[in-house]
């Protein structure tokens, strides 16, 4: 959670479900949001674990091109994340909780 801490900023993402998306509650992300955390996770695993029951939930939600650009995205950043991991590439600390004073600055 440091670099795409600021993506997710700017894409409108508040610090509660930065936050939150670390844990078991994801009770503040609606259910699209939920359905690519649970991709993300799944396709994370070590065999990765995307039934045909799953890939069906997510094609009511979105498009095969819309699962392509997800899938690529979340496979990039598994990939640099295990990269990191392997040459202990640590964290630049950008993640910063932002007060409510901090943005009204």
């Amino acid at each position: 959670m440091d670099i795409n801490s600021a993506v997710g900023r700017k894409a409108g993402l508040s610090d509660q479900k930065l936050r939150t998306v670390l844990g078991e509650d994801l009770s503040a992300f609606n259910e699209m949001e939920r359905l690519v955390i649970e991709l993300a996770d799944r396709m994370s695993e070590a065999p990765s674990n995307v039934s045909d029951e799953f890939y069906s939930r997510l094609r009511a939600q979105f498009s095969e091109e819309q699962l392509l650009e997800l899938g690529a995205q979340i496979a990039f950043e598994n990939f640099r994340a295990r990269l990191n991991r392997v040459f202990d590439v640590g964290s630049d600390e950008l993640y910063k909780v932002q007060s409510s004073e901090t943005r009204e600055s």
